[in-house]
C-alpha cells in the first residue's frame, strides 16, 4: 500500500532515468498520485510509456536524452515544463555504478563517471530553480547511495560522487530555502533492479548483504517509492538538507 498525497495531483514532475529500474517505479508511483510526469533516458522507453498509459490511465512524457549532454538535458527540462507547467518536483535518479579499480581509471573515464553521477544533478537543479520560484516552491530529490557510507571498494568514483551529492544537496538547500525550494538526498541500499541481478547479484553476495541488514527482505524498486513521494509532498514541507536512508537497516545514522 502506498500513501496518497493529494497535493501531488496535477503537479509537474521530472525524473532522470525514469524508464527503468528504480526510476520506472518512481514514474509509476507519481502517475498513480495523479502527477504529470516527464522523464529522460538514453535507451528507448516507448514500450514502458505504453505500459504506464494502460496501467495508470496517464501517459508519461518520455524525452530521449543522454544526461551527460547538458544542453540536451536543459532542453528536455524546458520541454517538460512547456508540456506540464513549471516543474515542482525534480528527482535526480539516473546514475551508473560501473565497477572499476583505481589503477584502471583514465581521465576520460573519470570525467564520464562524474558527468553521469554528479554533474548532471547540479545542472538539472540549476535548470528548475526559476520555475520552482515562480510556482512558490518545490522539491529536489537527489539520489545518493549507502555505498559511500559503507566504504565499499570496487567503484571509488561512484562512491565519491555519492558522497559529494550529500554536500551539494545541503548547500543547495541553504541557497534555495528562502524561495521554499527544498533539497534532500535519498540513499537507497542494494536495490535488486534487473540491472543489478544481471550484472552484480550472486547468491553469496546477496546472502552476505542481507546478513548486514536489520530487516532481512531484499530491497525492490517499489520499496523506494514511498520515501520519494514523501519528500516530494507537503508532508515533508519543513524537511530540507537531509539524507533519507532506505536500506533495510545496513547503515544506522543519527
Amino acid at each position: 500500500m502506498t500513501a496518497t498525497y493529494t497535493d501531488l495531483s496535477g503537479t509537474s514532475v521530472f525524473i532522470t532515468g525514469g524508464g527503468s529500474g528504480i526510476g520506472a517505479a518512481l514514474t509509476e508511483g507519481f502517475l498513480r498520485q495523479g502527477a504529470k510526469v516527464a522523464f529522460v533516458q538514453r535507451s528507448d522507453a516507448s514500450a514502458f510509456v505504453e505500459e504506464m498509459a494502460q496501467a495508470t490511465g496517464s501517459r508519461p512524457l518520455f524525452i530521449p536524452c543522454d544526461i551527460t549532454d547538458i544542453p540536451a538535458l536543459q532542453a528536455a527540462i524546458a520541454q517538460a515544463a512547456a508540456a506540464h507547467g513549471p516543474i515542482t518536483t525534480l528527482v535526480n535518479n539516473a546514475a551508473n555504478d560501473k565497477r572499476h579499480s583505481t589503477a584502471e581509471v583514465t581521465e576520460d573515464f573519470y570525467t564520464w563517471m562524474m558527468d553521469i553521477n554528479l554533474k548532471a544533478y547540479f545542472f538539472t537543479a540549476q535548470a528548475v530553480v526559476a520555475g520552482m520560484k515562480a510556482a512558490g516552491g518545490g522539491s529536489i530529490i537527489n539520489f545518493s547511495s549507502i555505498s559511500y557510507m559503507m566504504g565499499n571498494a570496487g567503484y571509488p568514483l561512484y562512491t565519491a560522487a555519492n558522497s559529494a551529492i550529500n554536500g551539494m544537496s545541503r548547500s543547495l538547500a541553504r541557497e534555495f530555502g528562502p524561495d521554499r525550494i527544498r533539497v534532500n538526498a535519498l540513499a537507497p541500499g542494494w536495490v535488486l533492479t534487473q540491472k543489478q541481478k544481471d550484472l552484480w547479484v550472486t547468491p553469496e553476495g546477496l546472502a552476505a548483504h542481507l546478513d548486514r541488514q536489520c530487516l532481512k527482505d531484499a530491497l525492490e524498486p517499489a520499496d523506494i517509492v514511498g520515501g520519494v513521494l514523501f519528500l516530494a509532498s507537503s508532508a515533508s514541507k519543513m524537511m530540507t538538507g537531509q539524507a533519507l536512508v532506505i536500506d533495510g537497516g545496513v547503515v544506522v545514522t543519527g
